[in-house]
């Protein structure tokens, strides 16, 4: 297997309640990017019920997910990445637990690259369809 990691961004992380602002290439999403930007825009996961129990839950989804390996969690935020299985590219995804909002935040990016093919959208879509399955 090829190995293009690349570097981890020093972007990372949660402040004042925000993720990294995506940037401008298809390869990011966010749920906390301009609601009407297509490009990178992707809904958050909704919850009820407790909100420590509710990120516990999707720290098990993440942790059971192929090829990904946790780097950094807390009570509210929560770091992953994922890695292709061939040539080893890795994407950087986070979560930010919003319980006030009954909201858990989603960015997932690339590291290299221009575009993903959509690989960070479908990644996305997939954990929160898979997260509001199992609530």
């Amino acid at each position: 297997m090829l190995k293009f990691s690349g570097k981890r961004p020093a972007n990372l992380g949660a402040k004042n309640g925000k993720l990294a602002p995506v940037v401008n290439k298809p390869n990011n999403v966010s749920s906390q990017a301009y609601v009407n930007d297509r490009a990178h825009y992707v809904a958050p996961l909704k919850f009820t019920g407790d909100a420590a129990a509710a990120f516990q839950k999707l720290l098990k989804l993440v942790q059971a997910q192929p090829r990904a390996s946790v780097v950094t969690q807390d009570s509210q935020y929560l770091h992953a990445e994922f890695s292709t299985p061939l040539m080893g590219f890795v994407d950087d995804v986070e979560f930010l637990l919003a319980p006030e909002q009954r909201l858990i935040h989603v960015r997932s990016a690339a590291r290299l690259g221009y575009s993903d093919l959509g690989v960070n959208r479908k990644r996305a879509e997939s954990l929160c369809a898979q997260f509001e399955a199992r609530t």
